[in-house]
């Protein structure tokens, strides 16, 4: 098609408005004024451009602290992990790799890290599931979960619970169910969500899940159909059927998929930090990921970002450090002063 034409007449309406901005900062006070915001804008901009980034901690005691994590500017969330026994009359359980021992209070030192993530702006949800004992018998199995994640880990404080990672409010709950029943997780989502309306004045609870890539989630596809999770970090991983393989048409086409299919609006791409942190495949090089993989993802509204597995795995490849400028959506800059 021929490059459109702009009329002379609009040309000349611009040209004042250049003029005056031009003028606007002439003196030496605008000037500063004006460089002192562009500063400012530049800041914000990296701020953006280091984000869009999750990542999972608490599974190797080599990938240092998690306010060290933190401190790198590379995540916007951090999933702590991991709560790997609970429900069925069992009394929960969290296991950090040998960060801590929750079994004599010791992980409630963490309490001063996660405030410093979150001081920096960083989200960080506690995971529950991954390799473990646990799932949801009931109804009531489900609400009695509910409340012990309310009240052990986010803003309630019930005198009956301790508080294993001490008095820290986390953002919210990770669901990484990769076992045991399939069942009542979308009312198990809903109890903690109705926190939100039932405790005025408390922080948000947020919920997100890492479901396996093919479509549907064996253990989460009923709780994803529903609206009640704000993050979903698909896991294009150790699942042959949508690794990404010297093309990217596998992994769109299953990306796609989850896009249609449920009503979450923030889609991130879950990939190893390493290739061994995937033994059954999927790892994707940084410099193809960026060429090949994130523009075709950037097309879609949902496209919110990567998880990588695992901060261990991050920290030893520098994977974050070498995609942070490229991961995030082009319309996360459309707005920046707002």
């Amino acid at each position: 098609s021929l490059p459109l034409v702009v009329p002379n007449r609009e040309r000349e309406r611009d040209r004042p408005i250049a003029s005056s901005f031009t003028m606007a900062i002439r003196s030496p006070a605008s000037l500063l004024l004006f460089a002192f915001l562009m500063l400012a804008l530049t800041g914000r901009l990296q701020a953006r451009r280091s984000s869009c980034i999750g990542v999972y901690w608490g599974q190797n005691t080599d990938e240092g602290s998690l306010a060290d994590a933190c401190a790198t500017g590379n995540y916007e969330y951090v999933n702590i992990a991991t709560l790997f026994k609970f429900g069925m009359g069992q009394t929960p359980e969290i296991n950090l790799a040998g960060h801590c021992d929750p079994r004599n209070n010791g992980c409630a030192r963490l309490s001063s890290e996660i405030q410093s993530c979150q001081e920096r702006g960083v989200k960080v949800m506690l995971s529950i599931g991954g390799g473990g004992s646990y799932g949801l018998s009931s109804t009531e199995d489900a609400k009695d979960v509910a409340s012990y994640l309310w009240h052990s880990f986010l803003g309630g404080s019930a005198a009956r619970y301790s508080r294993p990672l001490g008095d820290a409010v986390l953002d919210g709950i990770d669901f990484n169910i990769a076992g045991g029943s399939t069942e009542h997780y979308d009312e198990l989502a809903a109890f903690l969500k109705a926190y939100n309306e039932q405790e005025a004045g408390t922080k948000k609870v947020h919920l997100s899940a890492a479901p396996q890539c093919p479509f549907p989630d064996y253990w989460l596809g009923n709780a994803l159909r529903t609206d009640l999770f704000d993050f979903v970090w698909v896991q294009f991983f150790n699942n042959p059927s949508c690794h990404f393989s010297q093309n990217a048409i596998n992994l769109a086409n299953a990306f796609d998929n989850w896009v249609m299919s449920i009503p979450a609006q923030k889609l991130f791409l879950g990939l190893p930090a390493a290739p061994e942190a995937a033994p059954s495949g999927g790892y994707i090089p940084p410099h193809e990921l960026i060429s090949q993989v994130l523009p075709i993802l950037k097309d879609s509204d949902k496209y919110a970002g990567i998880m990588l597995w695992t901060r261990y795995h991050d920290r030893n490849s520098g994977y974050s450090s070498q995609v942070k400028s490229h991961v995030c959506p082009a319309r996360r800059f459309s707005n920046i002063l707002s």
